[in-house]
């Protein structure tokens, strides 16, 4: 059994080391973070869902708003939690959770009191979204260079976090294999959905993103989130995760129907053998960027070999012909935030490392290091409106236009697993779970 007090109390020493890196480098003597504050739909009573501050998660998985963690270097982190008495939302006990031993617990049972006990610390910097109440209490809010620091210390998951992410990864391959199972009986995108949710055992406000269900034409939406009562398609795109105290997976599978298009199904094998190759190639030293130009290489092949494109993968890549066809980056860094911080940082003074010209999604430019944490997915989509300029360039000949309109009503094809970079290589945290 996983000692998780164990493994939270060295993330959380990690956490003191490179805060108080970071503090000095940037000239503070105390950091004030926030869970942060609900926000309330603009003319309205109705408070949108809390998702806390991604800084102060990486320290607590309390959950709830307004809470503070106060870190000065070389002493016990205080954390003053807000624990109003209420009648109109249930206020759970505290009970005695693991992290708890970490900190120096004070509490408070109202916004006002919570502020009050922190005091007016000197040299502090605040990160968080109470910006009016840190700047009373004489605080600089949300300094870059002590936020580009922290960031980029982020990208290195501690074995807690990895525990983490793989607990998230557990839930989400039990949903993938119910929406699977749905799919191939026939079920609709919310029915779907509805498998999913309920074999992961939450409520859709607690994924950490909202499910991608997608049959048929609408795989080419990229992020498509609606949920129709079209029944029986003859594929399936599930972009869909879970997560555990504040860490996310996210996983996406593409499932070929016994009815769909045999030459989209083989497309789909393709791509599955070229996700894992992809996965193969990961190793501490490589250059995300050199990792995404592999994949268009592959996937130009695929095109090629499959009598899409009328051109060596090497033309493709060179002269654009495989973008419209995968137009989006290879993957991202996952943590708190699906999208995890700093993939495009240059270093960790907040410098930028922007994606080339020719991959302007690309999430991260850096290199792959130890102990990062990130998705491989890779993908095939027919889009009229990316295929469009082609179609009436120049080089329209290149492109098999038959082929793409019979397949075009076929969607898209997107693989994605979760990737853990080791000391030699890398660790799928998701095919354990989910082989295919």
């Amino acid at each position: 059994m996983t000692d998780l007090a164990a493994l939270y109390l060295t993330h959380i020493a990690e956490r003191q080391r490179t805060t108080a890196e970071a503090l000095a480098e940037t000239g503070f003597d105390a950091l004030v973070i926030s869970s942060g504050k609900v926000y309330t739909h603009f003319a309205d009573d109705q408070d949108a869902p809390f998702h806390p501050v991604p800084h102060f998660a990486h320290w607590c998985p309390v959950a709830g708003p307004h809470h503070l963690l106060v870190i000065r270097p070389g002493q016990k982190p205080r954390l003053i939690r807000y624990a109003p008495e209420d009648f109109w939302y249930e206020q759970a006990p505290l009970g005695n959770p693991f992290w708890a031993p970490a900190f120096e617990l004070q509490e408070a049972g109202t916004v006002d009191e919570v502020w009050k006990l922190l005091g007016n610390p000197t040299r502090a910097a605040y990160i968080g979204n109470e910006t009016d109440r840190a700047e009373a209490a004489g605080l600089e809010a949300n300094p870059a260079g002590l936020t580009a620091r922290l960031d980029w210390h982020r990208t290195t998951k501690s074995s807690y976090e990895v525990q983490c992410i793989e607990e998230a990864t557990v839930l989400a391959a039990r949903g993938h294999l119910a929406a699977k199972a749905a799919f191939l009986a026939g079920a609709s995108e919310l029915e779907i959905h509805h498998a999913y949710v309920q074999a992961v055992g939450i409520v859709d406000q607690e994924l950490p993103y909202g499910s991608i269900v997608a049959l048929n034409e609408k795989g080419a939406t990229l992020h498509y989130e609606g949920k129709r009562t079209l029944k029986n398609g003859f594929v399936m795109l599930i972009d869909a995760g879970a997560q555990v105290r504040g860490y996310a997976s996210d996983i996406t599978r593409t499932v070929a129907a016994p009815h769909c298009d045999g030459r989209f199904a083989a497309l789909v094998d393709g791509m599955e053998r070229i996700e894992l190759q992809l996965c193969d190639l990961v190793k501490p030293g490589l250059p995300y960027g050199d990792l995404h130009h592999q994949g268009h290489l592959a996937i130009a092949g695929l095109l090629k070999d499959h009598g899409l494109l009328n051109a060596s993968p090497e033309e493709a890549v060179e002269k654009g012909y495989s973008r419209p066809f995968f137009p989006h980056g290879l993957g991202h860094h996952l943590g708190i935030q699906v999208h995890d911080v700093a993939g495009r940082q240059g270093g960790p003074d907040g410098t930028l490392a922007p994606p080339p010209a020719q991959h302007p999604t690309l999430r991260t430019t850096r290199t792959i290091d130890e102990g990062q944490v990130f998705t491989v997915e890779p993908g095939l989509y027919f889009i009229p409106m990316l295929l469009r300029p082609f179609r009436a360039g120049e080089d329209r000949a290149k492109f098999n236009w038959t082929l793409i309109d019979e397949l075009t009503p076929c969607g898209g094809i997107r693989i994605e697993d979760n990737l853990l970079v080791t000391p030699g290589g890398h660790r799928n945290l998701t095919r354990p779970h989910l082989p295919n």
